[in-house]
């Protein structure tokens, strides 16, 4: 990592920059997702941290708290980042997250219902995912650094996995 200007995205919370200095990080990443966008013209990035798939399971929560679903926070990440200048055909798109942690049985699949989500939200407004790194059964710490557009992450008993 290049400093410690660290910008700290919580569960169900987003966060944008043009801060060249700052690094983007959220931690622990289990079946929530983390969306991450960079536009290196412009020098802004952002990410989201989304724990359920969709809003219409609780209206007055998503109400509340946007950023905690995923068709109501990523279409909030990308509004914020355009306030900073960054234009849609230059961002960067990656995803992490999507695990099956505390649902090894798959009965809720929502890791999977999380990326799906986003795969089709994507999908439906032509924007390109440029990389991830979804599923499996491990927890993922997640950094986008600003002066590099470098977006990886950590896991237990692993080094820095680029995405």
């Amino acid at each position: 990592m290049l400093n410690d200007n660290r910008i700290v995205v919580d569960v169900a919370d987003m966060r944008v920059t043009n801060d060249i200095n700052a690094v983007i990080v959220t931690y622990a990443l289990g079946s929530c997702i983390a969306v991450t966008i960079n536009d290196p013209v412009a020098k802004v990035g952002g990410m989201l941290h989304y724990m359920l798939p969709e809003s219409s399971i609780d209206k007055q929560k998503a109400e509340m708290r946007p950023f905690m679903f995923g068709d109501t926070g990523i279409p909030l990440l990308f509004k914020e980042a355009y306030k900073y200048g960054a234009i849609m055909d230059r961002i960067i798109v990656k995803l992490a997250g999507g695990a099956s942690i505390q649902d090894a049985s798959g009965a809720f699949n929502i890791g999977k219902r999380n990326y799906l989500m986003a795969r089709k939200m994507f999908w439906k407004n032509n924007v390109m995912i440029d990389g991830e790194s979804v599923g499996g059964m491990i927890s993922r710490t997640l950094y986008l650094e600003m002066a590099t557009g470098r977006i990886y992450f950590k896991s237990s008993g692993m080094g820095d996995v680029e995405i």
